[in-house]
Order: C-alpha cells, then structure tokens, then sequence
C-alpha cells in the first residue's frame, strides 16, 4: 500500500539566495511544503535517463521546480519527427545531441540548477556508475531492454525508479521502489517478447500524451524528494487520453521473487535471440540501395523484372508517405513460422516463398528485425530496402512524406 516516503535528502547543505526564495515563493507557500522541502529540492542528485518525449516535460518541471542537480542520459540526435511531443527541443536543435540541446534549455530556465549531460546509452557496463550517487532515478526511455537494466540496477543500488510509458492513446505512471515496496519485476517479470509490443515509431503516440505523463513523472520525483504527499508506490496509474480517463491498479511485491543482486544480458533482454555479427540484415547481399530499388521498380514496370515491394510500417505511416509500386503488409500481421492464413490465425498473412520480395520500413530497423526471423524461417528470396523509406527520401525522392 502507497505511504508517505521521503528520500534522505539532507535539506541543510545549501542555502537558497534572494533570487530562489523569489523564483520558488508560490511553491514554498504551498500548505506542507515550506523552506524545508525546497532546500530539500535545492539539494536533490536526479537521474534522468531519456531526454525524449517523457523527458522532455519532466526535466522542464523538475528544473523549474528547482531540483539542484539533474544528470540527463541520453546518447540520441533531436530527428524532426520528434518535435511534435519532445517539446524541450526545437527546429534548430534538428541533429544536435539531445542532452545537450535539453541542458541548454535548462539553463536558459533556471541557472540554479546543475546539469550533467551525458551523451551515453546505458549498457550492462555503465549502468551502475552512472547511476550511482544520484538520490532517485526518473525512467523517460522507450526500448524495454534499458527498462529492466534500470529497474534491475536500481535494485541492487537501493534507488527508487519513477517509471512511465506511452503508446498511441494510453500511458503510465509508477514509483518503484526495491526495499519500500514492488519494483518493475514484480508487475512485469520478464520483458516482453520482441516484436510484440509496438514502439512509438511503429504504433504512433499522441503528442500531448508524453507531456501528460511525463509531468505526472515530475510530480512524483518531487514528492519522493520532499515527502510531501503520496507517491505511486505500489499504485500503477493508468490514462486513457482518447476518453480523459484515469484508473488506478494495486500492485504488490512478489513474495517468491528473488531480487536482482548481479546484473545479466540475459535478463534484461526480450525473449528472442541477441544480435549477432553475422545476422540477417548485417549481410550487404540481402539489402538493396534506394537507387538499386528505383532501377528495379522501373524494370518492373517495363515487364522485365517481377519482384514483391512491400510495406510493413502501420497503416497511418503509409498514409502518410510510401513508395509508388509498395504493397502495405502491416509487420505485426505477417505470419513466420506460424500456420497460414486461414488455419484457425484470423488477420495473418503468410508471404510466399517462390516469390523475390524486398521489404522496407520507415529507417531499416524493422525491416531488419524482419529478415532476420525470415531467413531463420528458410526464405531464400527475401531483401531489405537499406535505410528504408527515409533513405528512398533522401536519394530518390525529396517530396516523399515519412
């Protein structure tokens, strides 16, 4: 059951000048709160790992809120299809690091606050030391394998791990917490198998929906930090944005769980084989250029080449912007090493086997994952568009939407 927690965040080692009691006095008047909980604040160390949608709002309010120290973890580039929800970048930081595009908004927000910026992906190597020394982590990433690795190192630290996720119209919030209550393998034990759950690229996420949650994530690191109010902990809230719903589950420690005291790739990866040099999609001879593609098309056109083009991004993504000749076969319908179509598998498609196909996704990443299962699975015929639709962009055509 959730309870009031406060971090061990001494509220004595720096004072706050003039210009802080000024910046924080509407928050310090606040019934509970008071000099305590803002020196509280003053002298916090956050983690945030991600710097993305959910870290875009949270590290606006954790720095406006007046959190001493935030390390920002992050070893991403600001693409232009982020900017309609990671609203701490802008136009221009287009290409630029996002820990250092974040750290500079940060500073132009709130100069009393200091920021490390680290432009690293968190690795079974470097989670720990990164982690360690801080008083509480804040976890905005959106892959599952850097989920477990955080959940499982901040368990062998003794770190509480604010958590939230996003996808299409849903998101969640929580507080983990080993040691005071459950941690993220007590609600979820293992990570989900690959493929079957949809990133954001893939599955598309309402804009407001990061901002919406992630200033939930906020509220609950300052909660944690000053021990006003009552964190998430032991609570999984959940948002339906389409209908402006929330809900609210009760979690609870797995009594035969044993916790995580050493670290495993094993562990923390999804249920399905780890890459290997050699695998499908490393192989140069199973992918094809843009140019290459647009010399077959127009073969194709010509009656002297038959070859399947095929889409597997999402319906809404195609909509979009697609290559003229694709055909749209959506990945998560695509059968492998399953029964085919109509063998008691509603909606699966099975691709042939005597036919030569090419494949392509938004950038090459699902392709990739795909004809890796595919060549496992025995087809012989099967290419990847390399860089994908982005790359069909870039060298083909400039007016193609992506």
């Amino acid at each position: 059951m959730s309870r009031i927690v406060t971090l061990p965040v001494e509220p004595t080692q720096r004072t706050l000048s003039r210009e802080e009691l000024d910046r924080y006095s509407r928050q310090m008047i606040l019934p509970g709160f008071g000099m305590t909980a803002q020196r509280r604040l003053a002298n916090a160390k956050v983690a945030v790992v991600g710097a993305g949608g959910l870290g875009s709002p949270l590290l606006v309010y954790l720095a406006a809120a007046g959190v001493g120290e935030l390390t920002l973890i992050d070893n991403d580039t600001v693409d232009i299809s982020n900017l309609h929800r990671q609203v701490i970048h802008s136009t221009a930081s287009v290409g630029r690091l996002k820990v250092d595009s974040a750290a500079e908004a940060i500073a132009r927000l709130n100069p009393h606050v200091t920021v490390n910026a680290r432009a690293e992906r968190l690795d079974i190597d470097n989670v720990v030391e990164l982690l360690d020394g801080h008083d509480l982590v804040v976890d905005g990433v959106d892959n599952f394998e850097t989920r477990y690795l955080i959940a499982d190192a901040c368990e062998i630290l003794g770190l509480p791990v604010v958590w939230g996720s996003v996808l299409r119209y849903e998101g969640q919030v929580a507080v983990f917490w080993s040691g005071h209550g459950p941690a993220l393998r007590d609600l979820f034990p293992e990570p989900p198998e690959a493929g079957s759950v949809p990133s954001c690229a893939e599955g598309g996420v309402l804009g407001v929906l990061p901002g919406q949650i992630g200033m939930a994530m906020a509220n609950e690191a300052i909660k944690l930090i000053t021990g006003v109010g009552e964190p998430l902990l032991g609570r999984l809230a959940i948002l339906d944005a389409a209908r402006g719903a929330w809900r609210e589950l009760r979690i609870a420690r797995d009594p035969d769980r044993v916790l995580v005291s050493q670290l495993s790739l094993e562990a923390v990866s999804c249920l399905m084989p780890l890459p290997v040099p050699d695998a499908a999609h490393d192989d140069p001879s199973l992918a094809v250029s843009a140019r290459q593609l647009q010399e077959m098309l127009q073969a194709r056109a010509r009656g002297d080449l038959d070859f399947d083009l095929i889409d597997i991004r999402q319906p809404e993504e195609y909509s979009v912007g697609h290559i003229e000749g694709s055909r749209l076969v959506p990945m998560g319908t695509i059968a492998v090493g399953r029964a085919p179509m109509g063998a008691g598998i509603p909606d699966q498609v099975t691709l042939p086997r005597d036919r030569d196909i090419i494949i392509t996704c938004r950038s090459g990443a699902r392709s990739g994952r795909l004809l890796d299962r595919l060549v496992a699975a025995g087809y012989g015929r099967v290419k990847q568009l390399d860089g994908g639709v982005i790359a069909w962009q870039r060298d083909v055509d400039p007016t193609l939407g992506v």
